[in-house]
Parts: C-alpha cells; structure tokens; sequence
C-alpha cells in the first residue's frame, strides 16, 4: 500500500474485556499499521460511523460476549447500507467452530479464536490489504 493502512480495532456489545483488542492493536501498530482504537461497548452503528469517519482499510472486531451473531450481522449490514462491504471484516473472540460458517457467510474475512498468536493476525490482514489492492488493479 502507499500509505500506512488504517485499521478500527472495536469492541462492540457490553463485553468490558478489551485486553485482547489492546494487544492486537499493538501488534498492528508494530507492523507499521495505523490504529483506530474505539474503547468499549460500541454499538454497531457506532463501529460502523467510525469506520466511515476514520476511511479505514480493515475493521477488527473482538467479541466476548457470545453475541457474535447478532453484532456482526447488524455490522455487515450497515456497512453495505454504506457502500463499505469492500472493507474486510476480522473478527476475535470467543466463537464456536459451528458459528464459523454462518459468520464467512456474512462476509467476515477470518475470525481467531484464543490462542492466535499476534503474527498470524499481522500476517493475514497485510494478506487481506494486498489482495484487495490486487483486486483494484486488475
């Protein structure tokens, strides 16, 4: 990418634990990439308004709560509604493997689960943002 990529790291939902979102974003911020923290207990609408606002290349969700379903539905949603569904989802939580399929069908990019470690996350999403800038060249 030209610039540094900018990414939203949001916690949507009444889950108050971020530690997890807080060490992705560092991650993130160590692999040369902008970070847009949003703190805790986003609202869908609100995740969405700050991706629109900030002009992110990537929205990282993380979930705790087990209303992953719900939340990211409701997300996806409002991001077609804003001609953003060419933003890639992430998702990190807690999340039963039978969600997995229901949620890539929804449109998130990959979801990591405990024990992900940091450089598989850096590495899928400077993955994800090559082969979106792929798919701009083409």
């Amino acid at each position: 990418m030209e610039r540094q990529p900018r990414i939203l790291i949001a916690k949507p939902g009444l889950d108050g634990h971020d530690r997890g979102a807080k060490v992705v974003a560092r991650a993130l911020r160590d692999a040369g990439m902008e970070v847009i923290y949003t703190g805790l207990r986003q609202t869908p609408e609100m995740v969405v308004e700050s991706a629109l606002q900030e002009d992110v290349d990537a929205i990282g969700l993380s979930i705790l709560s087990g209303a992953h379903l719900p939340l990211v539905e409701r997300i996806m949603a409002l991001l077609g509604q804003n001609d953003m569904l060419d933003v890639p989802v992430f998702l990190g939580g807690i999340v039963p493997p039978d969600d997995l399929p229901a949620l890539k069908e929804m449109g998130v990019a990959g979801v990591f689960g405990p024990g992900a470690s940091t450089g598989e996350i850096v590495t899928f999403i400077w993955e994800v943002l090559a082969a979106k800038q792929g798919d701009k060249v083409a």
